[in-house]
């Protein structure tokens, strides 16, 4: 869809926009390998030697010091330089869970760079429970790290670490990370046997932590400050508690966590909140997941995610008569709040997800007025990648390095900052407010990154400064990584 002639020219002539060359089809491949390639741009730690994207270097290298231990590696979640335990163990599981359901379809090197980019994530995962009823939770001050604009390589501000020590709780993020480390461990598991007994060894451990000591991980008074409101438990620890579970029955096919899903699904609320997907809250995800068990095994003591599955699918259908899903005119799935498009990634996802579990068995959604056919539920999926690909009312790839039209001035540190390539010299702290406030494009292409997207108006301003639009993060990628990997494969839904 073209852009209308007046947003067309003061998108040219006041962003530097040129939607003078639109594809004729979408490149799902070419945006799966971007896609992968965008987590190489939020490393931390030492880069290895095959490191694609050339503009970044060695950072957070004395991360975990002041306890005494090794907590370097993992991911920035995204335009800053703190590494956030909560969001990246989902990013994690989403990865994996991606190589799990459609790791098939991909090109072999294309699934070694997704497998790379998990195990990026779970070695640094690994090292966050390394100690016995002790979970390492955030590295990085977040007040103090936002308060600058400086390239993680350059990093002086404390790199203050936070711990969770049994009996304080911390259901969400221990439950998380057990979900992120068993659904790993099956993406690894037929290329690299020992490590998954690694991960789901780890998994079993952390999980109990998580079970044993009840509660939210930033409701303890010394993690509070660091953690809110960036990533607080806004949606409570129950999901993370069954989602952990569900992946550790699927990883292990232990009866243990299937008695925990049945008997602990009421207390847990797995009949709440199923209208949201992501980093905060579990429900839509975890009720697609276990409704696998009921699919395929008639495991009817499991109906209840199933049917909670099922009616988030109908919210999701505008025809029918339990919609509720607020969409913009354009047709991109909007909740209000900021980083829009981590909704439509996760949403997408999960779509494709059920409706490959639906043709297992030949089945449909009841939604009441109409039944739901596994190629409708694609279909709503494909309008939500294409949209953040580039057909949207903006003729904006919200991609960035995808076809010649994307965000120039994302909300990226080390992507709006000179790379230490091209000016080796220290940049302070507060030195590098000049290019935050630069008008130009950033210097630094982040290829592969999602944007958080426009607003419910379908507008984009590509103003680094508008951080809900223009900042990417790791969860928004994370499961757009399947949602690519699925349409590559089979570009039409049928």
């Amino acid at each position: 869809m073209r852009p209308s002639s007046l947003l067309f020219l003061y998108l040219i002539f006041f962003h530097g926009f040129s939607p003078l060359v639109e594809s004729s089809y979408l490149d799902y491949a070419d945006a799966l390998s971007k896609s992968i390639l965008f987590f190489e741009g939020q490393r931390s730690g030492f880069l290895p030697q095959d490191q694609r994207i050339g503009w970044r270097g060695n950072s957070g290298l004395s991360d975990g010091w002041m306890y005494n231990t090794d907590l370097t590696g993992g991911y920035y979640d995204a335009g800053d330089n703190v590494k956030f335990g909560f969001p990246m163990a989902f990013t994690t599981t989403m990865l994996a869970w991606s190589v799990i359901e459609f790791g098939d379809l991909m090109p072999p090197n294309e699934l070694r760079n997704a497998l790379v980019a998990i195990r990026w994530a779970t070695d640094y995962l690994l090292k966050t429970v390394s100690q016995t009823n002790r979970i390492f939770v955030q590295v990085g001050d977040p007040n103090i790290d936002h308060s600058c604009w400086e390239r993680p390589e350059d990093m002086d501000t404390a790199r203050s670490v936070y711990a969770v020590d049994a009996p304080n709780p911390a259901s969400d993020v221990a439950g998380e990370t057990a979900a992120a480390l068993a659904a790993s461990s099956m993406a690894f598991r037929s290329v690299d046997p020992g490590y998954a007994d690694t991960l789901l060894g780890n998994a079993v451990q952390v999980f109990q932590f998580a079970d044993n000591f009840r509660g939210a991980y930033s409701d303890n008074a010394h993690i509070r400050d660091g953690a809110c409101p960036f990533y607080c438990d806004f949606s409570g620890y129950q999901d993370e508690l069954l989602w952990g579970a569900a992946w550790l029955r699927r990883a292990s096919q232990d009866n243990s966590y299937l008695s925990y899903l049945e008997n602990n699904g009421k207390t847990l609320g797995a009949d709440d909140n199923i209208n949201e997907f992501g980093w905060d809250n579990k429900h839509a995800g975890l009720n697609i997941l276990v409704s696998k068990e009921v699919l395929d095994g008639n495991m009817y003591t499991l109906e209840s995610y199933k049917a909670s599955a099922d009616s988030f699918m109908c919210t999701l259908i505008p025809d029918s008569s339990s919609s509720h899903i607020e969409y913009t005119p354009g047709g991109l799935i909007y909740k209000p709040g900021g980083s829009n498009l981590q909704h439509a990634t996760t949403i997408s996802f999960i779509l494709l997800v059920f409706a490959k579990y639906l043709d297992r068995t030949s089945q449909t959604v009841n939604c009441g007025n109409e039944f739901v056919s596994p190629v409708l539920l694609r279909t709503q999926a494909k309008k939500q990648v294409d949209y953040i690909l580039g057909e949207n009312p903006m003729g904006l790839s919200y991609m960035v390095g995808y076809s010649n039209y994307f965000p120039q001035r994302i909300h990226h540190r080390g992507s709006s900052l000179p790379s230490v390539k091209d000016h080796p010299e220290f940049i302070a702290c507060k030195d590098g407010s000049i290019y935050f406030n630069s008008t130009n494009p950033n210097p630094n292409v982040l290829v592969g990154a999602i944007v958080g997207g426009p607003g419910e108006d379908d507008v984009y301003g590509d103003d680094r400064a508008d951080f809900r639009k223009s900042e990417p993060t790791t969860y928004i990628n994370a499961p757009f990584v399947g949602a690519l990997a699925y349409f590559a494969a089979h570009p039409n839904p049928s």
